[in-house]
């Protein structure tokens, strides 16, 4: 599940917020070992999304660096083409 998991950080644009719930959304998946919680702890699932999305947005704000952004476009090309390698 976390394969989907991408780094979000120093790219321009930046990353959304919707980039950023899918992420915490993988990774409170990936911790509680399933895609749709039962109705029971669905509340606690969606806070935990919540509080991660927040941190995530939090700790990408926070964060500096001298290197230059990176494009979206590019570092999406190379991973098509290390995936086309891949299962060629």
């Amino acid at each position: 599940m976390c394969r989907n998991i991408k780094p979000l950080f120093n790219f321009d644009p930046p990353a959304t917020d919707e980039e950023i719930h899918d992420a915490a959304l993988q990774f409170v998946r990936k911790l509680s070992g399933t895609t749709k919680p039962s109705k029971r702890n669905e509340a606690a699932f969606e806070r935990a999304v919540s509080s991660i999305a927040a941190c995530a947005r939090e700790l990408l704000d926070s964060m500096e660096t001298s290197q230059p952004p990176r494009d979206r476009e590019e570092v999406a090309a190379k991973a098509r083409a290390r995936s086309a390698m891949r299962f060629a």
